[in-house]
């Protein structure tokens, strides 16, 4: 069995030799071609990589410069056009996979290769100066027992034809591609299926946090659950993508409840409306200060809702771009 591996890039430099490294130590004795895809220009030094690898990007040869900006959906096809392989490890340069999932899914997909993809538990674990320390030890939820899951993301085995029959990934959305491309393949009939077993570790900075909001805003992460809701709209899956966002969606009509309540007290002269209103954010704050055991991380729950909400409605109204070709890919070999 040939294997394809596709690592994307955007801005995860500091992890990329870890990544790299724990994907050639998976690998080792199989078949298999890899592809490092970038999708933004970047002055940071790559890591030494072996023969097995590619270096992929969407830059115009003359000012290395991408074409247009690459979103996660067309870095990855960009990176799955150039891999090869019937089945294709996708991982982003900001996770480390454990060789121990590698082995179980290839010898899973050899025994049952009509699945469409493989998944499993993510662990999440940040790097603050020069300490390590964990986060979520289950980042999606998949549990200790093997089951069919909805979606896959940040690590996965996908079969070629199964990718290919569903179209890919949608290159036009700026977040939620993962989900949306999940329900493509369910439509099919198709079963993504996760091991009961550790698949990686997720590293980044300590999060949640302002910046991290504020990155996710000016690049666009924000408006993709508004832009996959506008390309839904009438379809079949516009309820399931909708209750996704069900938490953004109550957030912005508490804060329309706010206004509407300001405006009533405003024209009758009575504080009152805005005084029942205001227990609603106080009583989230204080749950969630509750259950994250912080009254910052509540803050910052309440926070994030409200402007994945806003990205939401600006997602809605900015029409994803047309479905146009990616620019020819520069490769060089490692």
């Amino acid at each position: 069995m040939k294997i394809g591996v596709v690592v994307s890039c955007y801005r995860q430099e500091r992890f990329l030799a870890r990544t790299a490294r724990a994907i050639e130590t998976a690998l080792t004795g199989e078949d298999w071609q890899g592809v490092l895809e970038l999708a933004v220009r970047s002055d940071e030094p790559l890591p030494a990589l072996s023969d097995h690898w590619r270096v992929v990007s969407a830059f115009d040869p003359v000012t290395r410069q991408p074409g247009r900006p690459l979103t996660p959906g067309a870095g990855r096809m960009l990176g799955f056009a150039a891999c090869g392989g019937d089945w294709v490890l996708f991982a982003d340069s900001d996770i480390e996979v454990e060789a121990g999932w590698v082995r179980a899914a290839i010898a899973l997909v050899a025994r049952e290769p009509g699945l469409a993809a493989v998944f499993g538990r993510i662990e999440e674990w940040f790097v603050d100066g020069a300490r390590e320390r964990p986060g979520q030890p289950d980042m999606y939820h998949t549990g200790d027992h093997d089951r069919p899951v909805d979606y896959v993301a940040a690590v996965a085995l996908y079969r070629r034809s199964a990718l290919e029959a569903a179209g890919g990934y949608d290159q036009r959305l700026n977040s939620d591609e993962d989900f949306e491309l999940g329900l493509r393949l369910r439509h099919l009939g198709l079963e993504m299926r996760s091991l009961g077993m550790l698949a990686a570790r997720h590293w980044s900075a300590p999060r949640p946090n302002v910046r991290e909001l504020v990155r996710r805003w000016r690049t666009g992460i924000c408006f993709g659950q508004g832009q996959v809701l506008r390309l839904y709209l009438g379809r079949r899956g516009f309820g399931t993508l909708l209750r996704r966002q069900g938490l953004f969606v109550a957030a912005l009509g508490m804060w329309a409840l706010g206004i509407g309540a300001s405006v009533a007290a405003a024209l009758g002269r009575d504080p009152r409306p805005v005084a029942l209103w205001a227990l609603a954010p106080l009583s989230v704050l204080a749950l969630m200060s509750a259950r994250k055991r912080s009254p910052r991380l509540g803050a910052l729950s309440l926070l994030t809702w409200t402007v994945q909400g806003l990205g939401l409605v600006v997602g809605l109204f900015l029409l994803p771009a047309g479905a146009r070709p990616i620019p020819a890919a520069t490769e060089s070999r490692c």
